[in-house]
């Protein structure tokens, strides 16, 4: 309704622009304004309503201007060509505005899609499941065609997941598209009959899954295309899923075959030696016991101790390590006190401490903490056990609460650690360029294992002065329990 009173208010306008002017312009001009009015009706309006409008311009300027006025007669020739070149003309730009008028909207709608198509990409560059990159083109779909739409993704054994509540129709054509690889419904050639288009998630090679988008016509091949260019991405998405899942796969299984060997080569140099060292101490007692004096005995004998109590550690270490890198087993957690933990880790290593080189510093009032004892007593004593090999002067052990947490800090005068090899030395199996110690390299990764299942860390920071500062920061649990501990 609104489109014709459109066209009736622009040939009344170029009617009454007519008389305004009447005495003032020619003929000629007064049809300019008709012309101006079918102009404007092809831009503004659709097809027909601008083609009546011409219609209309040639009769009312017949009627009111053109001799003899008030009748549908033409008194000359000249006239009559001048009306039916009007008509022409106004015929003529009706079709260029409404070819440009279609152009114009193609164009919009193709700038429409293409934004679709970058957004659709956008979302689908941070996701990293499937079943999000399902949700997410669902819910695409439904936004841009009258839908419904659906979404279905081939599982390891063939079939579709998550077509349960769908139609029996449509999990047949969805099951139909994922067999055949090909696009099915109106418009398609396959299918014709359907009122959905059923469009495959991937190539023949490779099939991902299945889309269907009902309540569509088959005239409408550029929306077919653009819902196949909407599949494309999906389908794109869930390879780079597939490949990324695939990639991390074969990182994780490069990097479990790299650290056997390491491992295999840790235990064919860090225990052969002890090995051989224990089994030679042990034969001379044997072959040689009446030829060996007290002094020998209590040398081989303290040599196959030291080796002995050596393979504890490194076993002790080795098996921990893989507990709490490789098990989901719960720790024994239990309110503790830190005066208790670091007097059970002193108490460990004071045998080797000779020259009491280790000082400590526990303030009294400390909160208590929620952890497993043995295990951070095991990690105080590893840091000590390093600091006591690779450093000479006194070492540190410091205790104090720092922003709501407990820091443990071991602090020795040796050789600083360079930047770079600051996190190195935390990784299994890695050690230090010492070349006067030996050892597996657990210790480290061990300690920063048993920091990571308390929620704490474990940093390594440049002493000022020179050293190294190994700190240990746990949470404090701000509820701690009331009376006595047990």
């Amino acid at each position: 309704m609104r489109t014709w009173a459109s066209v009736a208010g622009l040939l009344c306008a170029a009617t009454a622009g007519g008389f305004l002017l009447e005495h003032r312009v020619s003929l000629t001009s007064q049809a300019m304004f008709y012309v101006l009015a079918v102009v404007m009706a092809a831009y503004t309006v659709s097809l027909l309503p601008s083609i009546i409008c011409a219609l209309g311009a040639v009769t009312a300027f017949n009627f009111f201007f053109v001799p003899p006025r008030w009748t549908f007669d033409v008194d000359s020739q000249e006239h009559l060509i001048a009306l039916f070149t009007m008509l022409v003309v106004a015929l003529v730009i009706n079709h260029l505005a409404a070819a440009l008028r279609r152009k114009t909207d193609l164009a919009r709608l193709n700038e429409q899609r293409a934004r679709q198509l970058q957004a659709l990409a956008g979302q689908l560059a941070n996701v990293t499941r499937a079943d999000e990159v399902m949700l997410l083109g669902q819910n695409t779909l439904n936004a841009i065609f009258p839908g419904p739409s659906w979404v279905a993704l081939r599982q390891p054994d063939g079939t579709l997941a998550g077509t349960e509540p769908l139609a029996q129709p449509v999990r047949d054509g969805l099951q139909c598209c994922l067999r055949e690889a090909a696009v099915l419904g109106p418009g398609t050639g396959r299918w014709p009959g359907l009122n959905a288009w059923y469009l495959p998630l991937g190539t023949r090679d490779r099939m991902n899954g299945a889309v269907c988008i009902q309540h569509v016509l088959a005239s409408d091949t550029a929306n077919l295309e653009h819902a196949q260019a909407l599949c494309t991405l999906l389908a794109q998405a869930l390879w780079r899923i597939e490949l990324m899942d695939s990639t991390m796969a074969a990182q994780a299984e490069a990097q479990r075959q790299q650290v056997q060997s390491t491992f295999l080569a840790a235990v064919s140099h860090d225990l052969r030696t002890p090995l051989a060292t224990i089994v030679g101490a042990t034969s001379a007692l044997q072959t040689q016991d009446d030829k060996l004096n007290a002094t020998e005995k209590k040398r081989l004998l303290g040599s196959i101790a030291s080796e002995a109590a050596y393979l504890s550690s490194l076993t002790e270490n080795t098996l921990q390590l893989v507990q709490l890198t490789n098990t989901a087993q719960p720790l024994q957690w239990q309110w503790e006190s830190m005066e208790e933990i670091v007097g059970a880790a002193l108490a460990r290593w004071r045998q080797q401490d000779t020259t009491r080189r280790i000082q400590t510093k526990v303030p009294e009032g400390l909160p208590l903490i929620r952890a497993d004892p043995v295990l951070l007593a095991q990690l105080i004593g590893n840091l000590l056990d390093n600091a006591l090999k690779y450093s000479t002067g006194t070492i540190d052990l410091n205790v104090a609460l720092v922003g709501g947490e407990l820091q443990i800090a071991v602090k020795d005068r040796g050789e600083v650690i360079a930047a770079e090899a600051q996190h190195r030395i935390f990784e299994p199996y890695s050690r230090g360029d010492q070349s006067g110690q030996r050892g597996a390299g657990l210790g480290l990764a061990l300690c920063r294992a048993i920091a990571n299942v308390h929620g704490g860390k474990l940093t390594l920071r440049r002493r000022h002065g020179g050293g190294n500062s190994f700190v240990l920061s746990l949470p404090v649990d701000q509820h701690q329990p009331e009376g006595d501990l047990p």
